[in-house]
């Protein structure tokens, strides 16, 4: 057959250049649509030398916020709010986003941001900010109660996550991981870090679950999104 490794690489080529294509297409989205509050949450996080979800990620969140019609939503990880004003702009105009992270000031930033922005304030207040580590602070949370739950965390602990949010889940609600790529390192095998070994875990676990109709998104970090299956 003609072409053999040489047709591979060329196939291989294009992919990247189509990745590269959508990931700028959903910048540009963004971008287009990007409040000063968002810029201003986005270089607050690159002062601080925080990672924050990629312009085509926040577009792809704040799809998934639309398309599921999401009123209640949880995050873990505020950082700034980068992702948080994403969530909320797709989001229902009544929708409550509960925020969790380990660090207040961080949250003292994103207040900031969602104010700018309309979210807290006295027009209302759409932001429930809750400090602490997440898997102290999840399981208070309400079994059921959640149309979206979006983990930009601890990537250690990505598997609690999971079994938290499969929990607190409505049926046909959406779980979303951030990050699942590590900069590449998830798919090179040479890499045994913890961190890499349970994204590993998470992505397999995933893939296997009956309880879950899975798909993982070639955006910014890598995007791992599922939809809890009703019973």
């Amino acid at each position: 057959m003609r072409g053999g490794r040489g047709q591979e690489r060329a196939i291989t080529g294009n992919r990247q250049t189509s990745w590269e294509f959508a990931d700028a297409y959903g910048a540009e989205l963004v971008e287009n649509a990007e409040s000063e509050a968002l810029r201003w949450a986005r270089d607050r996080a690159q002062e601080a030398g925080l990672r924050t979800v990629s312009p085509a990620t926040g577009a792809a969140l704040r799809l998934l916020a639309a398309a599921a019609e999401a009123k209640a939503v949880a995050e873990i990880g505020t950082g700034t709010g980068v992702s948080g004003l994403h969530l909320l702009h797709g989001m229902r105009s009544d929708g409550v986003l509960t925020t969790v992270d380990t660090e207040p000031e961080r949250q003292q930033f994103a207040r900031e941001a969602f104010r700018a922005a309309g979210f807290v304030g006295s027009g209302g207040n759409r932001v429930r900010f809750i400090p602490g580590r997440a898997l102290d602070v999840l399981p208070r949370l309400a079994d059921g109660g959640y149309d979206l739950v979006f983990c930009d965390g601890d990537r250690t602990e990505c598997l609690d996550y999971l079994a938290e949010s499969l929990r607190l889940l409505r049926d046909g609600g959406l779980i979303c991981f951030a990050g699942v790529f590590a900069d590449g390192r998830t798919g090179e095998a040479a890499d045994q870090s913890q961190e890499v070994l349970r994204l590993r875990e998470l992505l397999r676990t995933v893939r296997e679950s009956t309880l879950l109709v899975p798909s993982l998104l070639p955006v910014g970090d890598g995007l791992l999104c599922a939809v809890k299956r009703g019973e």
